[in-house]
């Protein structure tokens, strides 16, 4: 690996991302020690970016630290990432809701500029562009929520589960179903249909959830959690992670009530 920066990420963040999906794939199995200097040859760097890759493994839940064994591979079990998705849901949609009220004439048609970037790469079935650009597109979406605090614990929240939203991609016909799903919060946005633009968001985020699902099951990635006693009904698993899919109710019905942003106009 180079030790250049890509422009885009830094080499800690590359780091990253190359070993969560290690991780995610089952290559990395959980318990494996993570030795810094191992590593650090593998990839051609120097330990420096390799800690702080381990550090932010460890902030998003695949890494923990052990006495006397140091870091080690933690990958969260299927009933975790179906409630990390629950709640990224929930997020990515009010912020789609706000978005369909909030944003200006000019955001709006960028929004619909990286979706049309996103339809060519559909073509060139390049997963790991796709995923690059559909990072832009849902960073246009909250963005034009124009709420900072949403923003916040949205893109920490999106950190989390990046590996899996990546690992999906590899799923056969993934590209294009998701460009789909991204078609309809689009136009709802256009048309400043904060209800459809909820409804669509919330969709394609558990239709993300299903797909890593479809993903782990053919590859047995994920650690199937232990059943709770004296609790009944069916655990999540693979392979869609026992899903039944709802709509939920729009995020005006919970309570978030959204107004446009003071001596905003649209251009």
């Amino acid at each position: 690996m180079s030790t250049t920066d890509t422009g885009r990420r830094t080499l800690a963040e590359e780091l990253r991302l190359q070993i969560a999906d290690e991780i995610v794939r089952g290559t990395l199995q959980p318990g494996t020690a993570l030795d810094e200097s191992e590593l650090a040859r593998r990839f051609n760097v120097s330990r420096t970016p390799v800690r702080e890759a381990i550090r932010q493994l460890a902030a998003s839940g695949l890494v923990e630290s052990r006495p006397h064994r140091g870091a080690v591979v933690a990958r969260p079990s299927d009933a975790q990432v179906v409630g990390m998705f629950e709640v990224m849901a929930e997020l990515e949609a009010l912020c789609a809701g706000l978005a369909a009220e909030r944003m200006t004439g000019a955001e709006r048609r960028d929004l619909e500029s990286v979706h049309e970037d996103l339809r060519a790469l559909v073509q060139l079935g390049d997963p790991q562009s796709f995923h690059e650009a559909n990072e832009m597109f849902h960073g246009a979406v909250y963005a034009g929520a124009h709420n900072a605090y949403l923003t916040e614990i949205t893109v920490a929240t999106r950190a989390r589960l990046q590996p899996f939203r990546r690992a999906q991609f590899r799923n056969l016909g993934r590209l294009a179903k998701s460009h789909g799903e991204h078609d309809r919060i689009v136009r709802a946005i256009v048309r400043a249909d904060r209800d459809g633009a909820v409804r669509a968001m919330q969709a394609h985020i558990m239709t993300v959830c299903e797909e890593y699902g479809v993903y782990s099951d053919t590859r047995g990635a994920l650690t199937p959690e232990p059943p709770v006693p004296g609790q009944s009904g069916p655990r999540p698993t693979a392979g869609g992670f026992g899903i039944r899919r709802q709509v939920p109710s729009s995020s005006r019905d919970s309570g978030f009530a959204a107004s446009p942003r003071p001596g905003m106009t649209e251009s």
